[in-house]
C-alpha cells in the first residue's frame, strides 16, 4: 500500500464497532471452498495510531476487534481449529493467534533475537506446524521459521532460503511442498524502508520442502529487479508468482509469473495493461473453482481477471488503493480497497461496489 495513503487512512479510521454500509445486496459473499460459517477477518488502522485485527460477518456485522501493538499486514487459518494468526510488518517483531470466533487473543509471539516477521504465514495441512518467512537483518539473510502450534507457538525449526528478502507462502495442493516468494530487497529496521540492494538484487520464487527445508526449485524473473513477493497455487498445482518491479518507471516488463508441467513462463499483458498496474501487484490469487486468475495494485489502482491456460486478460477494474483479493464461491473474486471499498468481480460482468466499510482493511483479507 502506498505509505501516503496507509497515513491519510489511518487518521481517517473510525474507532469502535462502526457497521459496514452494504450496497447492491444484503449479504457480502460467501468464499470460496469453505462451506462452513463464514466471515472475514483482517487488520486494520485506528484514530491516534492505534491497530488491531477485526472480523465481520457476511451480513456486514462487525463480529470482533482486538487491538494489535503495531500494524499487521497479512494472516492465515489454522486448519481444524477455530484460530487465526495475523503478523505485524515493517518490521514485523511479532505475530498474534486470536480464537477466530471470539477475537480473543491466545498468544503473542515475539520473533527471534535478530529477526523480524514479514507479514505472512502458512499452516501445515494437519494444523500443527506454522511457516514464517523472517529476516535475520543483521546479515541480511531470508529463512522461513517453523512453529509449533501444539507446543505453544513454540520455534520447532528454522529453514535457509539463501536468499534476502522472503515474503509471501502458501501450500502447494500436495502437502508437502512450500511456495515462497524471495523478493530479494534488502531492508534493515534502523533504516526504515529504504531499499538497500538495488543493483543486485536476487528475488526468485523458490518450492521448499516443508519437513527437511530442502529447496527443490528455484526460479529467477527475466530482470534482477522484478522482486517476487506475493505467490499463489491453483488446484491443478499451477504456481503463480507475482512480481514489484524495482527499475525505473518507464520499463514495463510482465509482472506475472506462472510454473506448470515444468515450465517457468512469465506473461506478458502487454505495455499499457503493465503500464495501469504502476509496475506494481499486490496479491494474487488463483480461483479454487476455475481457470482464472486476480490480481490487484494499489499503486495502479487497477485489478484484473485473466484467463491461467492463455494469459489473456478478460475484466479489469478500476479502483484505487486495491490491494487485497479472495475467491469467491461460484467463480468471482471480492477485491479490497485501502479506501474501505469491497468490490465483486467475475467474468462477463461489471465490476461491482458491494460494501463501503468506516474502518479500513490493511492489505489482505482472509
Amino acid at each position: 500500500m502506498p505509505e501516503l495513503t496507509r497515513r491519510s487512512f489511518i487518521k481517517s479510521a473510525l474507532t469502535g464497532s462502526a457497521a459496514i454500509s452494504l450496497s447492491g445486496c444484503t449479504l457480502l459473499p460467501r468464499k470460496a471452498g469453505n462451506q462452513s460459517p463464514q466471515q472475514y477477518t483482517g487488520a486494520i488502522g485506528l484514530q491516534d495510531n492505534r491497530f488491531a485485527v477485526s472480523a465481520i460477518a457476511p451480513d456486514g456485522r462487525m463480529l470482533w476487534q482486538s487491538p494489535v501493538g503495531s500494524r499487521c499486514h497479512s494472516g492465515c487459518i489454522r486448519p481444524n481449529t477455530a484460530q487465526v494468526v495475523f503478523f505485524e510488518r515493517r518490521p514485523g517483531w511479532a505475530f498474534y493467534v486470536f480464537n477466530s470466533e471470539s477475537g480473543d487473543r491466545l498468544h503473542r509471539i515475539e520473533a527471534a533475537e535478530g529477526e523480524h516477521f514479514v507479514g505472512h504465514g502458512v499452516f501445515s495441512p494437519d494444523g500443527r506446524f506454522l511457516y514464517a518467512p523472517a529476516n535475520r537483518y543483521e546479515p541480511g539473510e531470508g529463512i522461513i521459521a517453523v512453529y509449533d502450534s501444539q507446543r505453544g507457538y513454540q520455534r520447532a525449526n528454522t529453514f535457509e532460503l539463501n536468499g534476502i528478502g522472503p515474503h509471501q507462502v502458501t501450500m502447494h495442493p500436495d502437502g508437502q511442498t512450500l511456495v515462497v516468494g524471495l523478493g530479494g530487497i534488502l531492508t534493515h529496521p534502523d533504516y526504515d524502508r529504504i531499499k538497500l540492494n538495488l543493483p543486485t538484487m536476487k528475488p526468485a520464487l523458490l518450492m521448499m520442502d516443508r519437513l527437511s527445508g530442502d529447496i527443490l526449485a528455484r526460479f529467477q524473473p527475466s530482470h534482477h529487479q522484478l522482486s517476487t513477493r506475493h505467490v499463489d497455487v491453483a488446484q491443478d498445482g499451477t504456481v503463480y508468482a507475482a512480481y514489484q518491479y524495482q527499475g525505473p518507471a518507464h520499463e514495463l516488463p510482465p509482472l506475472v509469473a506462472r510454473y506448470r508441467n515444468g515450465r517457468y513462463e512469465e506473461i506478458d499483458f502487454g505495455a499499457a495493461t503493465h503500464r495501469e498496474l504502476g509496475n506494481y501487484i499486490a496479491s494474487i490469487v488463483a480461483h479454487p473453482e476455475n481457470d482464472l486468475v486476480a490480481i490487484a495494485s494499489p499503486i495502479g489502482g487497477t485489478a484484473l481477471i485473466f484467463n491461467s491456460r492463455s494469459g489473456k486478460v478478460i475484466e479489469k477494474a478500476a479502483i484505487p488503493d486495491c490491494a487485497g483479493v479472495e475467491a469467491l464461491a461460484g467463480g468471482d473474486f471480492l477485491v479490497s480497497s485501502g479506501r474501505g471499498k469491497l468490490v465483486r468481480m467475475g467474468k462477463g460482468k461489471p465490476a461491482e461496489e458491494i460494501a463501503s466499510m468506516p474502518v479500513q482493511w490493511d492489505h489482505h483479507l482472509v
